[in-house]
């Protein structure tokens, strides 16, 4: 990013994050509250994914297995187990362990061959767990799921939207540095040329499967917070729908860009509560899945590059504008 991006981006941020600090003082609404703390879980699922697919390349179909087993890690131990803030953060650090040693297989397994293969071996996989959380009624209760206690901090919504907001920030900086660091930037030429990038003297596969690692754990992470919310956990989470989700989400924010993933978090969330809101006033949004879906198409057509591709063309464009005149004036 520019210096010049930075001075333009860095204010709208600040200014974003103020009005979200204040928003609950201000609002009332324990609709939107609930709302905005969706979507901040989702925008942490997103950038997993952007981590991957944007600054990566790496298409994964089964990305939803990390979503889902930070769920299942802290349902189940907040089940069996007191509801303390001691048992959760026990849950976090296992479902971030074990989200990271099954992103470490499969990359190892898959990641040396084409990227195809990464994207089916995932699918398989997500599939297996969902099968087994189907299928292990004893310890999952199968479809139906099971509901779970949650620490006392956790039950009060005002309380619980500040938790993911601040998750969602120290996150966003935490992959923000990731992504700007070496390490980063070699990750964002193997996305543009993964053949350059070998012939220079990278080992690709060791640089794949860090991406891996890091995009399943703080998946796994945002899971852990998507049930505490809710409070009820089903196979649901590993269903390929989560996925699709954390693909139109980045798609739409636009591709290799964590504010994008965060925008599109936000736009996919909002059209969702708006149509099924609009559904119950109008017999015709019923169906509102196929209007979203419509709604997805016209704005990947407008914006093929995402809202972030689309603001940043409209920045640049300004900039040179701007040069322009300065160089009339000056002759």
């Amino acid at each position: 990013m520019t210096e010049f991006s930075k001075r333009i981006h860095l204010p709208w941020g600040i200014a974003i994050l103020f009005f979200l600090m204040l928003f609950p003082v201000v609002n009332d609404s324990r609709s939107m509250l609930i709302l905005f703390t969706q979507i901040f879980i989702f925008a942490i699922f997103a950038m997993s994914f952007d981590i991957l697919l944007g600054y990566t390349g790496i298409v994964s179909f089964g990305h939803c297995m990390f979503f889902g087993i930070g769920s299942y890690s802290i349902a189940l131990m907040l089940d069996r187990y007191e509801a303390t803030l001691i048992n959760f953060f026990i849950a976090v650090c296992v479902a971030v362990v074990l989200a990271a040693l099954v992103s470490y297989v499969i990359g190892m397994l898959s990641l040396r061959l084409k990227s195809h293969f990464y994207a089916m071996l995932t699918l398989a996989v997500s599939q297996l767990f969902l099968v087994l959380a189907e299928k292990w009624r004893t310890l999952t209760h199968g479809g139906d799921g099971f509901t779970f206690h949650v620490p006392d901090i956790f039950r009060d919504r005002f309380s619980f939207y500040y938790i993911s907001l601040i998750s969602l920030v120290v996150l966003f900086l935490l992959l923000r540095l990731f992504t700007t660091s070496s390490l980063g930037k070699v990750l964002k030429a193997i996305s543009q040329n993964e053949q350059r990038a070998e012939a220079l003297g990278y080992k690709i596969l060791h640089y794949k499967v860090i991406a891996s690692i890091v995009a399943g754990t703080v998946a796994a992470f945002s899971g852990a917070l998507y049930v505490v919310t809710l409070r009820f956990v089903n196979t649901t989470v590993f269903s390929i729908e989560t996925t699709l989700d954390a693909l139109l989400m980045t798609m739409i924010g636009g591709l290799g860009t964590l504010a994008g993933a965060i925008a599109g978090a936000g736009v996919v969330e909002f059209i969702q509560h708006f149509l099924s809101e609009l559904a119950g006033d109008y017999p015709i949004f019923e169906r509102w899945s196929i209007f979203l879906g419509l709604l997805y198409i016209i704005v990947l057509l407008a914006f093929p590059s995402g809202l972030a591709g689309a603001v940043q063309t409209l920045t640049n464009r300004k900039r040179k504008k701007a040069k322009e005149e300065k160089l009339k004036q000056a002759a």
